[in-house]
C-alpha cells in the first residue's frame, strides 16, 4: 500500500520538479543540517535528475517535532519514506552524519525487499568502522556554537542570533548524540559502489579513515580528495556537482 503523499512530503523536499529525470538522487544532511542545504545541488542537476533532500525532524518547518537521537531510528524512518519511491533508480548522497545515514539506509533496503541503491556517495565522513572519542553532545551551548563556527557549515548570522540558536540547538545536540553513539554492524556491507569525497584539510576525516570505506561495500570504492576543510563541498561545489554528474551519467550509460 502506497504511503500517503503528505507523509512523504513531510520527510522529503523537492525544490525543482524533474518528472522526466531517469534517476532519483536522495540527499542526507549533516548534523544540525536541513534539507535546504542541498538546494544548490537540486538547482544544478534539474531537470535531468530528480533531487530529493531529506528533512529531519526538529528543524525548519519540522522544528516543533522531537528530534530523533539515534542513527538506527533515523535510518528506519527514512527507509519507511523511501520504500514507496521505487519507480526510478536511486542514488544516495550524504554529507558527514548524512553519509552514515545513507550507508545505513542502503544496508536496510534489501532486507525490506527493495533493490539496493545503484550508488552511494559519501562526503566528509570517515568510514563507519572508524571511531573517535568525540563528545560534542556533552558540551555547553556556547561550546557547541563554537564547534559549529569552527566547522564553517552554518551561517555566521544564525550563530549570532540568540532566538535562532534557541530553536536549532536542541536538534544539533540530538544529531551529535546520534552520530557519536553510532556503532556499525561488522558483518554487513552495502551491495553497491561507493564514491567517497573528502577535504584535504578536514580535521574530522584522515585519508586512512576515508580509504576505509572500501571495507563497507561488495563493490568498488572510488576516493576523491578535494581542497578544503569539513565543508569543502560548499567552496568546491562545482567539483562536487561535476562528480555527482559523473556518477549519475555512468549509471544512465549502464542502464541504456
Amino acid at each position: 500500500m502506497r504511503q500517503p503523499t503528505q507523509h512523504v512530503e513531510k520527510w522529503l523536499r523537492r525544490f525543482h520538479p524533474a518528472p522526466d529525470g531517469e534517476t532519483r538522487l536522495v540527499c542526507l544532511p549533516h548534523a544540525g543540517g536541513s534539507a535546504s542545504f542541498f538546494h544548490p545541488v537540486s538547482k544544478a542537476l534539474a531537470p535531468a535528475v530528480e533531487v530529493l533532500a531529506v528533512q529531519y525532524p526538529g528543524r525548519q518547518d519540522r522544528r516543533h517535532e522531537p528530534a530523533v537521537d539515534t542513527i538506527s531510528d533515523l535510518a528506519d524512518q527514512i527507509l519507511d519514506t523511501l520504500r514507496h519511491l521505487d519507480d526510478r533508480p536511486l542514488v544516495l548522497f550524504g554529507h558527514s552524519m548524512g553519509a552514515v545515514l545513507g550507508y545505513e539506509v542502503a544496508l536496510r533496503m534489501p532486507a525490506a525487499g527493495l533493490p539496493p541503491p545503484v550508488h552511494l556517495v559519501v562526503s566528509g565522513r570517515r568510514a563507519p568502522s572508524r571511531y573517535r572519542d568525540e563528545r560534542v553532545r556533552h558540551l555547553s551551548d556556547d561550546r557547541i556554537v563554537s564547534e559549529l563556527r569552527d566547522l564553517s557549515g552554518t551561517e555566521p548570522a544564525m550563530l549570532a542570533d540568540p532566538e535562532l540558536l534557541e530553536m536549532i540547538l536542541p536538534a544539533v545536540r540530538s544529531d551529535y548524540r546520534a552520530i557519536e553513539t553510532y556503532r556499525h554492524a561488522p558483518d554487513q556491507r552495502v551491495d553497491c559502489p561507493i564514491t567517497v569525497l573528502t577535504g584535504d584539510r578536514d580535521s574530522r576525516v584522515s585519508l586512512d579513515e576515508a580509504h576505509a570505506w572500501a571495507e563497507h561495500t561488495t563493490g568498488p570504492m572510488d576516493l576523491h580528495v578535494l581542497p578544503g576543510g569539513h565543508f569543502f563541498l560548499v567552496d568546491r561545489s562545482a567539483d562536487v556537482i561535476a562528480k555527482l554528474r559523473q556518477v549519475l551519467s555512468a549509471r544512465a550509460a549502464r542502464s541504456s
